[in-house]
């Protein structure tokens, strides 16, 4: 695939491409030079233009999955049970989110509501450490805010306490929605069920983490992955820094905290620092360090998505691997 130059175009003129040269390059994606910015990357790892393109073609679903399988448990709820407890078996915690984002109808957010309580009864049962994990936007957050609260306090009210609702961190014109929603729900006696998820790039999230901490909600600590335009430390050294901060912070705040990362020398340096603070990491990706961690007494937790919304997932996850 020809590379074009102007940043602003790529991911468009990229998603026009003939159908047939379009997959292939999906397929190289790991091929691909670092004359791609990260805003280009992860453009194109949201696409749903690529999406349409690459499962259009004949086999073009079936391959993606294949080199999808890693990273996510499967389609069906029974798919996500089985590898749960494959993880529990090993030693390590699980999270298990069904995929979904970006619902506009309170309907179809109901649905989905009841499906995660159906999910909730069907975990395995206590002391096994599987907790759940969402995205509010699955549950209309864009256009029902006060409901969406409503929503998650319902999914968390099935989970005996201890258990939790992990919340997904999305973009940072969401961030206040999100924010509100979890401290409402907290507030309703609810915070010993409720996860949130802190992004170390974003200007805010000290004071995001010091309101979480307050609110006596779990915080899972990660890098951030969105691209943005303003509000935010630049991606490299700046990052890592304000991801070592804010660790080190969570810790001096006694908070029930989790750091999320892939990568060993920030890990290394608070378990350094911390003794052993849990640690999460995305389902396929550097299981035997999970392993590792595990034998050395760390606690870990897995990230265990599931459902038919699987293809930009996994995208996101090709777009990292190059630093997206």
């Amino acid at each position: 695939m020809k590379r074009v130059k102007t940043s602003g175009g790529q991911g468009l003129q990229l998603e026009r491409a003939a159908p047939l040269a379009y997959h292939r390059w999906v397929m190289n994606w790991q091929s691909l030079g670092v004359g791609f910015d990260r805003a280009v990357l992860f453009k194109l790892a949201t696409s749903r233009a690529l999406e349409r393109a690459a499962k259009a073609l004949p086999g073009g679903e079936r391959a993606a999955w294949r080199a999808a399988a890693r990273y996510v448990a499967g389609r069906s709820q029974d798919d996500a049970l089985r590898v749960a407890r494959e993880l529990l078996a090993k030693g390590h915690g699980v999270s298990v989110d069904l995929f979904g984002e970006l619902v506009t109808d309170v309907d179809t957010a109901t649905e989905v509501v009841a499906q995660y309580r159906a999910l909730a009864a069907a975990l395995p049962a206590s002391p096994a450490d599987a907790w759940l994990a969402i995205d509010l936007t699955h549950i209309a957050l864009d256009v029902d805010p006060g409901g969406t609260a409503d929503r998650l306090a319902a999914i968390a009210a099935v989970l005996p306490p201890g258990r939790r609702v992990q919340v997904g961190a999305e973009d940072a014109r969401r961030t206040d929605a999100v924010l509100a929603c979890v401290l409402d729900v907290a507030g309703r006696g609810l915070a010993d069920r409720l996860g949130a998820t802190v992004q170390a790039n974003m200007l805010r999230s000290r004071d995001d983490a010091d309101a979480l901490a307050g609110a006596r909600v779990h915080i899972r600590l990660v890098k951030g992955a969105y691209v943005e335009s303003a509000g935010v430390h630049p991606f490299g050294e700046p990052t890592d820094i304000a991801f070592l901060r804010l660790g080190f912070r969570l810790k001096e705040h006694q908070a029930a905290s989790s750091i999320a990362t892939h990568d060993g020398r920030l890990r290394e340096a608070l378990l350094l620092a911390h003794g052993s603070t849990p640690v999460e990491q995305l389902l396929g990706v550097r299981p035997s360090v999970l392993d590792d961690l595990h034998r050395r007494g760390v606690p870990t937790r897995v990230y265990v998505p599931y459902g038919r919304d699987w293809f930009r997932y996994w995208m996101r996850r090709l777009a990292e691997s190059r630093g997206a």
